[in-house]
């Protein structure tokens, strides 16, 4: 067993058997938006991913339980489709605590293209929504999103590294505000992407409703326990 600090001890062999998984099927990704073979070649690739896809799915976890190697608490969701080690759809970002909120810093393939040879608009919005959310909860703070704005100053190249930011810049009751942006590595202080959020944490009654069906991996109910850990288990059944 392997624990981040403080946080859920988690089986170190399946977390790295999930990391390799999903780099390959990240790499697969990336080569099927790219490639130029015949044919004949993609039609046995497909039938090559639809024998895997048997085999994946001889066991599966039903929407709503975690994966055992999830720890809410510690912001670590394997299958997050934006930091999910083990996300096909994930860059995967690597969110990190910086003075005055959180920071990483990623580089776009061709899987996430909008206008030729630039990031979609959509997917900037998915990154930075999960990139305030990280600031917020790594203030102390949880919320979840209620209103996203978002200010495109200019096109975010693909295959060129970017650093993405953010930072709490209000707090009230049961509110949080938050900005942050995306820009090149080179030029992290001249924004490409600008966007602001309000998070805001649901009254007690809807929190019970929106998380009454999540259960840990083993299939206990996990009730909400704390506003910076909606989906916490308390220990109780």
């Amino acid at each position: 067993m392997h624990s981040d600090d403080g946080g859920q001890p988690y089986d170190f062999e399946l977390m790295a058997a999930v990391t390799e998984l999903g780099s390959a099927l990240r790499e697969l990704v990336d080569a099927s938006v790219t490639t130029a073979v015949p044919a004949a070649v993609l039609r046995a690739a497909a039938a090559g991913a639809r024998e895997q896809t048997a085999r994946l799915a001889a066991q599966r976890r039903p929407p709503g339980r975690l994966s055992p190697l999830d720890d809410i608490a510690e912001f670590r969701q394997v299958y997050n489709m934006v930091s999910g080690v083990g996300s096909a759809l994930a860059p995967p970002l690597d969110v990190r605590v910086v003075d005055g909120g959180v920071e990483a810093e990623t580089s776009f393939g061709l899987a996430y293209e909008g206008p030729p040879g630039y990031l979609h608009g959509g997917m900037s919005g998915l990154v930075m929504d999960q990139v305030l959310g990280a600031a917020t909860i790594r203030a102390g703070l949880w919320g979840m999103t209620a209103r996203l704005e978002l200010d495109y100053r200019g096109p975010v190249p693909l295959h060129t590294p970017v650093v993405l930011r953010a930072g709490v810049t209000g707090a009230e009751g049961r509110k949080s505000v938050v900005t942050g942006s995306i820009a090149l590595a080179a030029e992290p202080d001249r924004p490409l992407v600008e966007a602001r959020g309000v998070f805001v944490v649901p009254r007690q009654d809807k929190l019970a409703d929106y998380f009454a069906t999540v259960t840990d991996a083993s299939g206990r109910p996990t009730r909400p326990s704390r506003p910076t850990d909606a989906t916490a288990p308390t220990g109780r059944p």
